[in-house]
């Protein structure tokens, strides 16, 4: 209902991937940051619209309510995953991403309805996701900020490398239908893999910075005023005559 009155509010696989990557961020961001900046909600409460028109709001309570009981659950979900313990992909215990395969569904479709659509561009599976991810990065860039060991770095790029290159187009030949078993194939072979490398990039983000720890923020020195600029204490005398003269 948020995406009817709002046309800047994602669809649920990009929070999808938002979502994970908001679980692997070196300094826990809570809801009340990141909801206005992923939904458009802006300083708006329920039921109540925002000062910015372009905003969005939840339309009551009840759907706000709602909406956090769905998304915790969730969030929980994917939390407990993302901290199991697994060694294949194949774990029922592992992650596994909210994503669909649009374009082996649309193909699925009677003629008339592809019809219809024309020449709408069809993302590629889990590109969306990928790029709910990379939103999330882009938005906190300092949460991302490499680590200064060199290995560490490596392991941060490695692994972002790897959900970007999710958010580009699947140009090889389609092997395989994620949609259903009997479909046309939609996926290629180089699609799934990438995918499965996405997956446990989540996973190497995630113990990174677990591993480093919470984010120290650097002392910064208040700048000191020139010598012949006013003091700051306000007494009206050049800095070098006042509290400069230690």
């Amino acid at each position: 209902d948020l995406r009817t009155r709002g046309e800047d509010v994602p669809q649920w696989e990009f929070c999808e991937g938002a979502m994970a990557a908001l679980l692997c961020t070196h300094r826990l961001i809570m809801p009340s940051e990141y909801f206005p900046v992923l939904l458009g909600t802006g300083d708006s409460a329920p039921g109540v619209p925002g000062s910015d028109p372009e905003d969005t709001h939840f339309v009551d309570d009840a759907q706000f309510t709602r909406f956090m009981e769905l998304w915790t659950r969730r969030w929980n979900e994917v939390a407990a995953a993302l901290g199991a313990p697994v060694e294949t992909l194949e774990d029922e215990r592992s992650y596994h991403p909210e994503v669909m395969d649009v374009r082996g569904a649309v193909a699925s479709l009677p003629e008339e309805a592809r019809a219809e659509m024309g020449d709408q561009a069809l993302p590629a599976f889990g590109q969306v996701w990928a790029l709910g991810f990379m939103f999330v990065v882009e938005s906190w860039p300092e949460e991302w900020a490499a680590p200064r060991d060199k290995e560490a770095a490596g392991w941060l790029n490695d692994a972002l490398d790897a959900i970007v290159a999710l958010t580009e187009d699947d140009t090889d030949p389609p092997t395989v239908c994620m949609h259903s078993e009997d479909g046309e194939p939609s996926v290629s072979d180089e699609r799934l893999n990438a995918f499965g490398a996405a997956i446990w990039a989540v996973y190497d983000l995630r113990q990174l910075w677990q591993s480093l720890g919470p984010r120290v923020e650097s002392a910064r020195k208040a700048d000191t005023p020139g010598r012949n600029d006013p003091c700051w204490c306000g007494s009206g005398k050049k800095y070098k005559k006042c509290h400069g003269m230690g």
